[in-house]
């Protein structure tokens, strides 16, 4: 965390400002013992999949959100949300956390999402410990870790009951899962291009966070290869996409989907020629990747239904007014979920 002398100043004020009550001490998801306040109420994430799992169990316990958020999102979460300071995030988020927001918000913690331990994140733990900040990790890089994740978060908040009904939702998406795996075979899976970009040539490794979904739904991401920083959007040739020929591709962007059927390049990749291109549905968020965040339990849904829709049989319309339900308190008819499921 790169901080400038000014924004020392305003922390060493913070440090000054926050005294944490070490009300309870608890063993976070990274088996380290943390001090905590008895009682939480402002928490900071340091990236968005850590921040909207937090908002997940209750909104009003997130005092920052990492970037500004799309207003097309707005009739879909909470309004005061649109309202926090902006936090920015560690390691590499994107934007750089401004220490004098900080000071504005005094979090009772930080929320961090559990990756490949570095020294950039012992870094992290040192300037926020000087500041009288906890740090708590969470381990959600996949789905498969929600259902103990969301159990975690019930107890440090103390909001049990609520964790418990997501992480039964987890758990129950992860049984469907397991069910259909039978039902098709290795030989008989559906290969997979996922289109990132405006022109749809970059894309992510089979082995990355960001197409998990892909493998986790039994299709077969196409681009094999090892993502070792994490950041995936690899560039790949038109004629490198044609050689994969995919029987399906997705993509979250409206606007290469609607331009692909001017390139005749494209033409040649069997998916596009038979119509399986498939948009991303993305409000509030992308339910798939960018943020991997919580919407990938019906996005997992979504695209296994996609896929197969013979071996996974689901009233997407009625599993989406589900999840907006209990995961977003929002109540949602069936047009505007008929409406997300089309438009993305």
């Amino acid at each position: 965390m790169k901080i400038s002398i000014n924004a020392v100043a305003a922390l060493l004020l913070l440090s000054v400002c926050t005294t944490v009550q070490a009300g309870m001490k608890i063993v976070d998801m990274a088996g380290r013992s943390v001090n905590l306040p008895d009682r939480i109420e402002k928490v900071i994430g340091d990236s968005p999949p850590a921040t909207f799992m937090a908002y997940a169990i209750d909104p009003k316990l997130v005092a920052g959100i990492n970037s500004p958020i799309g207003r097309s999102a707005a009739q879909f979460l909470d309004p005061g949300f649109f309202k926090l300071p902006v936090t920015g995030g560690w390691l590499g988020q994107g934007r750089i956390t401004n220490p004098e927001v900080l000071l504005q918000i005094r979090p009772d913690l930080v929320l961090m999402r559990l990756m490949k331990k570095s020294a950039a994140y012992e870094e992290v733990e040192r300037d926020l410990k000087q500041f009288n900040i906890p740090v708590v990790y969470i381990k959600i890089d996949s789905i498969e870790d929600y259902p103990a994740a969301f159990l975690f978060l019930g107890t440090l908040f103390k909001r049990e009951k609520r964790a418990g009904a997501l992480a039964g939702y987890a758990r129950e998406t992860l049984q469907e899962r397991g069910k259909i795996r039978d039902l098709i075979p290795q030989e008989h899976r559906v290969s997979v291009y996922y289109a990132e970009g405006a022109d749809g040539l970059s894309t992510e490794c089979d082995s990355s966070i960001h197409s998990q979904i892909i493998e986790l739904s039994w299709g077969e991401n196409v681009h094999k290869c090892e993502d070792y920083g994490n950041k995936g959007m690899q560039r790949v040739s038109l004629e490198q996409v044609a050689l994969y020929d995919p029987k399906v591709i997705i993509s979250a962007d409206k606007a290469f989907i609607e331009k692909m059927s001017e390139n005749p390049g494209w033409q040649t990749v069997s998916a596009v020629r038979k119509g399986a291109i498939f948009k991303i549905p993305s409000e509030p968020l992308n339910w798939l990747d960018r943020p991997p965040s919580f919407m990938r339990l019906l996005g997992l849904k979504w695209l296994m239904h996609t896929l197969y829709p013979s071996e996974y049989r689901v009233d997407m319309v009625a599993e989406t007014r589900r999840f907006f339900e209990l995961f977003l308190n929002v109540s949602i008819d069936e047009a505007t979920a008929q409406s997300l499921l089309s438009q993305g």
